[in-house]
């Protein structure tokens, strides 16, 4: 996406420690944050929020979440994402407390072992970039109580950005953290994955492949050569996953990018229909109009682009 939105966050990746981790408590840092949370804008950075007392509404990427106590956000680099009214910085208003954990790119970095490390994987695809289903997690008061103190430990460790092994105990946290969310943690109409599932490993190693080729690549045939299964494997895992078949889950994709570009930014249709790797702006509308009911010029002048989840 382009920064024509003039909404990219970067302060996490400059962050006075260098560790590029930072943890946040609400309401505070809702109240004193450079930028309107209740306008739509997009981090550069991963982020976790976590929201503990509170309900409202959190809209990301054109869905409207509803936010009840314990529920566990995950935003992903690009994502698009604002409060409800419940959070007013001019009327100093925030209904909401809990915190937040923020990450730059560089932290979530994938190990040189890359796919075949399934449980990093897992791990990271299984709670980021899951455009496919709801962006959140809800856990139990036991789950809260036990995570709460962890997140202390590494708010502490979070300071000592100096110090021999910060980066690596962070991440080693941020692991158990993960792993104990999706371990504990609950989301409404998605299946929970194995990790010791065949079909679960191929249907991630598909999710993760799609985040990083989707500009690229639009065959089903093109992602089963580059994951090494046949385009029949392929189908069957995805739709055991995601109750969808390969290509709608990759056009899904391509369309909400493009709804964010054609919404948040000045960029022509033709412009954009090449960068998601469409040489033919007419097959990329019609594509669109398909996805959306809308065509893309339509799209950005609509006054409300919001569905309920």
């Amino acid at each position: 996406m382009t920064d024509d939105l003039n909404l990219r966050y970067n302060t996490v990746c400059a962050a006075p420690t260098g560790n590029g981790f930072i943890v946040e408590h609400m309401p505070d840092f809702l109240m004193t944050s450079e930028i309107n949370d209740c306008s739509p804008h997009v981090h550069s950075f991963y982020e976790i929020l976590w929201f503990q007392e509170g309900e409202g509404k959190h809209i990301v990427d054109f869905i409207e979440y509803d936010v009840k106590p314990n529920t566990i956000f995950f935003l992903s680099p690009g994502q698009i994402h604002h409060f409800d009214e419940h959070v007013d910085k001019e009327k100093g208003i925030c209904d909401y407390k809990g915190l937040t954990i923020k990450m730059c790119t560089d932290f979530l970095r994938e190990s040189a072992a890359g796919p075949q490390d399934i449980g990093s994987t897992m791990l990271k695809y299984n709670a980021f970039h899951t455009f496919d289903t709801a962006p959140f997690y809800n856990i139990d008061e036991h789950t809260a109580e036990n995570l709460s103190i962890l997140v202390r430990q590494m708010e502490l460790e979070a300071l000592r950005g100096k110090e021999f092994g910060n980066i690596e105990i962070l991440r080693s946290f941020l692991c158990i953290l993960l792993v104990m969310i999706q371990r504990h943690g609950t989301q409404e109409h998605t299946m929970h994955l194995d990790s010791l599932k065949p079909s679960h490993q191929l249907f991630v190693q598909f999710r993760r492949l799609v985040e990083k080729e989707f500009t690229r690549l639009h065959s089903v045939q093109e992602y089963a050569d580059r994951l090494n299964v046949a385009v029949r494997t392929l189908n069957k895992c995805v739709n055991e996953c995601s109750k969808k078949s390969p290509l709608a889950f990759i056009n899904d994709r391509i369309i909400l990018e493009a709804k964010r570009m054609v919404r948040y930014s000045t960029m022509m249709i033709k412009e954009i229909a090449f960068e998601l790797g469409y040489d033919d702006p007419s097959y990329f509308v019609k594509l669109f109009k398909r996805q959306t009911g809308h065509l893309p010029s339509d799209f950005r002048e609509l006054s409300n682009v919001t569905n309920h989840w």
